[in-house]
This record gives C-alpha cells, sequence and structure tokens, in this order.
C-alpha cells in the first residue's frame, strides 16, 4: 500500500510540473479586431454572429498563414486588412461609413517597429484598399502624412488599384447616414453614383456605433513587430474630420523595445491621450506586462477622461493582449503552437 501510494504522490508531482511548465514564447503572433461599441448578444442575430465570426476567423488565418510561411509582419498586416477593407460588415474601405456630404473619407496607417518608419493616409476616397497606400507613403516618399486630393494623386501615380466612389457604397451604412442627419437636422445629400447595387453583406452587417475600425498588429519569425489600422471614421462626420486611425501614436504605433498597437473607439479622446504610444512607453519605461499596460491605459486613462473604445496589442517577446471598454469589441488572435481565438463579447476571454 505504500509503494503504490508513493507512486501515485510520484504521478502527481510529475503531472503538476507539466502542467505548470510555461509555454514556450510563439515565434509569431497575430491580433485582428474588427471595431469595439455597443456589440451586445441581444443585439446580434445568431446569423450575424456566425458571419463576424467566420469573417474574424478567416482574415486572422490569412495573416497567420503569411507569418507561419516566414513572411514579415509587415506584409501579414498588409495581406489582412485587404480582407477586412474588401468586408462590407467593417466599417473600413467597402463598407465605410458616410460623412455628412454623402462621402465615404477613408483613413489608414501603418507603423514598422523595426525601424519605425510609418505611413498614414487621411480622407482618402478612390483607392480600393487605404492600408497599401499608408504602406506606400511610408515606403515610397519622404512623408508620413498624406491627406484628401493629395493622398488619392499620389495613390494614382503609385500605381495602386482606383475604384470609383461608389464602389464603397453600402446601404446599411447609407441609412445609418439618414438617420444621423435627420436626427441632427442636417439635409440628406443624393446618393452617390454607383449607389443601386445590391447590399454586399447580405443583410448580416451589424451596426457597432461610432468606433468601427480595423486593425492588426503582428510579430513576425524575425523578432520584428508591426501594426496596421484602417477605418472610415465616424457616420456623419464634418469639415475634414479626422480620427486617431491615421495619427501616429494615437491609433497606431510598432517599436521593437516594446510592443505594437492598433486602436478602435471614439479617435478624440484616443489622439488626447495618445494611446498607442502610451502603452508602448509603460512596457518600455516602467516594465510592465503588456496586458497590465493596455489594461492601465484603456480600463483606467480612457475611461477617467470619458473615452470608450480598446485596443490589440503584440510584443516582441509574444505576449499578446486586448483591453477595451465597451460591451463588445470583434477580435481574434493566432500564434505559433497556439490555437486561434475568436471573441465578440464582454464575457468572453
Amino acid at each position: 500500500m505504500r509503494v503504490l501510494t508513493l507512486a501515485a504522490t510520484i504521478a502527481v508531482l510529475m503531472t503538476s510540473q507539466v502542467q505548470a511548465a510555461p509555454q514556450p514564447a510563439p515565434r509569431w503572433a497575430i491580433v485582428v479586431h474588427g471595431g469595439a461599441g455597443v456589440i451586445e448578444r441581444s443585439q446580434l442575430t445568431p446569423e450575424q454572429e456566425k458571419a463576424y465570426r467566420a469573417a474574424m476567423t478567416r482574415v486572422t488565418q490569412a495573416g497567420a498563414k503569411v507569418l507561419e510561411d516566414g513572411g514579415s509582419a509587415m506584409d501579414a498586416i498588409e495581406a489582412t486588412i485587404h480582407l477586412l477593407e474588401d468586408d462590407p460588415l467593417f466599417n473600413a474601405g467597402r463598407g465605410a461609413v458616410f460623412t455628412a456630404e454623402g462621402r465615404n473619407e477613408l483613413d489608414a496607417s501603418m507603423m514598422d517597429g523595426r525601424t519605425l518608419a510609418a505611413g498614414a493616409v487621411a480622407g482618402a476616397t478612390r483607392t480600393r484598399h487605404p492600408i497599401s497606400l499608408a504602406r506606400a507613403v511610408m515606403e515610397k516618399s519622404p512623408h508620413v502624412m498624406l491627406i484628401g486630393e493629395g493622398a488619392n494623386a499620389f495613390s494614382k501615380a503609385q500605381g495602386l488599384e482606383q475604384v470609383e466612389p461608389g464602389y464603397f457604397f453600402t446601404e446599411r451604412r447609407w441609412k445609418s447616414l439618414e438617420n444621423f442627419l435627420k436626427a441632427n437636422g442636417l439635409p440628406v445629400p443624393a446618393k452617390p453614383a454607383g449607389a443601386d447595387q445590391p447590399d454586399p453583406a447580405n443583410g448580416l452587417a451589424h451596426d457597432e456605433g461610432k468606433h468601427g475600425t480595423v486593425g492588426v498588429v503582428a510579430l513576425d519569425s524575425r523578432g520584428d513587430v508591426a501594426a496596421g489600422t484602417s477605418t472610415g471614421g465616424t457616420t456623419g462626420k464634418r469639415w475634414g474630420r479626422v480620427g486617431d486611425s491615421p495619427i501616429i501614436g494615437a491609433g497606431t504605433y510598432a517599436s521593437n523595445t516594446s510592443c505594437a498597437v492598433s486602436a478602435t473607439g471614439t479617435g478624440e479622446y484616443f489622439i488626447r491621450l495618445t494611446v498607442a504610444r502610451d502603452i508602448c512607453a509603460l512596457v518600455e519605461l516602467k516594465g510592465m506586462s503588456l496586458q497590465a499596460a493596455a489594461d492601465e491605459v484603456v480600463q483606467k486613462k480612457l475611461t477617467a477622461l470619458g473615452g470608450d473604445g480598446g485596443i490589440i496589442a503584440v510584443a516582441p517577446d509574444g505576449q499578446i493582449a486586448w483591453s477595451y471598454n465597451t460591451s463588445g469589441m470583434y477580435r481574434a488572435a493566432a500564434a505559433e503552437g497556439r490555437p486561434l481565438t475568436v471573441g465578440i463579447y464582454k464575457d468572453e476571454p
């Protein structure tokens, strides 16, 4: 009996040691968000929830494949955001919200954590993939940000795919604009040319409120991190309003000395707090874990200021984090040797 008890004890100890052993740091990792906001179980039909989970799974798998094959963090981010910009479920590219004048004005940014090179565009109207335009600004111009017609002209000169403005039109975003303008006593403009197309989302898209943005952060097998963000902005925006998404340090930031961050939320607050850079600074200068730094900025500083939204982040050592103070955020993550995870609601991991 003593022998059996001893053997059992050894087995338990061995099992505990195996379970307690830390996972090796992944060589690559990717985190994706599709916007934060009023996203609650009671508001999404089963069909809508299935569509969003499928979309987040599909785009994350695509980015993970780039990294798994040895591709760079920058390439993985661009490839993933291309898919998000083409998916009318999200407020970026096709499916972007409208300004008060009835236009789709698109913002995007990218940053390379290895070199601190960055590129951004605001108010672009004819580039199918604004994230590629942001990368072109970074790699093929001496500038960091281009706006409006200048961004359009640069895009065309670089040979990026051009589309007519009507390409971005979706009926549900137009209806959101009409409701916003009527509620604020503003005139409703005429629909843009090319607006007579069928709903490309088949009625599955959900209005997440004012926080629709897409973003990706990635770590590649060379140990480099990068971040990218793309958005249509806010419904009914006026006077050339620009949010945090194309502003380096606010909606996007990446450095190999700390982490990479992409944000989504009420941009004015993210700009005031330089949310993305602040998280990276806490990691680099205070030695905080990535999750602790993210929560410090989002749950405490952003919330105290009255702002709402969320972030995703990844560090060069493989740490992954997200934090948001809204009721939901479309999010997904994958890493070497770990299963892909997808979440929408607050009560999910």
